[in-house]
């Protein structure tokens, strides 16, 4: 099985996207890419820029991306109460190359934020629209207080709670 992992935000140092990567690195046998949004320039999408510059590289290798995995392990970043300007603006492009993108495909929605929060408006409207881009929605959790339950050196969990859950949504890939 061949998942894609990424954090939807262009830190990089971003606490979603070393979630993500730990999640689907739970997938036992499991070959694990983890992508880095940075790497996918596109535009601002709008049907005007669109019809000026068609599809963008950077869009069309995101697609690829998306499109050459068996499952998803996406770990949201929360700005103002939603999704990152830049994944959504690389979301929106990747989407006109086909909005059933995800093609039924196994999917483990994450967020998490430093503070107590976790990110969860962002996390509800993913769930929410899952089914819009034929996403296979296997489990969405919300990581709250990042820092008090990540090592960012070790790149582990260190609450067993939060590591015990987050086990559960990757065992729900084979599902």
């Amino acid at each position: 099985m061949k998942i894609i992992a990424f954090g939807a935000s262009s830190s990089f140092s971003s606490i979603n996207k070393a979630l993500a990567t730990y999640t689907a690195n739970l997938v036992e046998g499991a070959e694990v890419e983890v992508l880095d949004l940075n790497d996918f320039p596109v535009p601002m999408f709008s049907e005007d820029t669109e019809k000026e510059v068609g599809r963008p590289a950077g869009a069309q290798a995101f697609f690829d991306k998306i499109e050459s995995a068996d499952a998803y392990v996406i770990s949201f970043a929360e700005h103002n109460g939603t999704y990152t300007a830049y994944y959504k603006n690389l979301f929106d492009w990747a989407s006109r190359i086909n909005q059933q993108m995800f093609a039924h495909k196994p999917v483990v929605y994450l967020s998490t934020s430093p503070g107590p929060g976790g990110a969860k408006s962002v996390l509800a409207q993913a769930v929410g629209s899952a089914a819009f881009f034929h996403a296979d929605l296997k489990a969405s959790l919300s990581v709250p207080s990042f820092y008090d339950v990540f090592d960012m050196e070790k790149g582990e969990v260190t609450d067993s709670a939060i590591a015990e859950q987050l086990a559960k949504a990757a065992a729900a890939l084979h599902a």
